[in-house]
């Protein structure tokens, strides 16, 4: 991996860890919030990366609808879904009701 990537998914790491619990935010708000708005793709790798770290809380990462987009990188056929909901997120048919209602906005959030 290149160094320019590796800093870049510690930083996405540091923003994922800052996600409250029973909050969910978008690959492309952390994407926004560290100045790389096209980068939202980028923001998914990082996550997908992560799913060894235990302080990493990628089930609160969605697309920006709202769907678990992420949902077969996690073990179990539904453990993402399982994660959120034991967070008090609703979701239905993979994807979250009402996401305004859970969304965290870190350009928001983190100023």
């Amino acid at each position: 991996m290149k160094e320019e990537n590796k800093n870049f998914f510690q930083k996405v790491y540091e923003v994922a860890r800052l996600i409250p619990y029973g909050r969910v935010t978008s690959y492309g708000a952390i994407a926004t919030y560290l100045g790389a708005a096209r980068s939202a793709r980028m923001v998914g790798w990082a996550m997908n990366a992560s799913h060894n770290m235990d302080d990493i809380p990628a089930h609160r990462v969605v697309n920006r609808k709202g769907l678990l987009t992420g949902k077969h990188h996690f073990d179990g056929t539904n453990l993402m879904q399982q994660l959120l909901e034991s967070e008090g997120v609703k979701v239905k048919n993979l994807q979250i009701e009402n996401l305004e209602n859970y969304f965290w906005d870190p350009s928001i959030e983190l100023k």
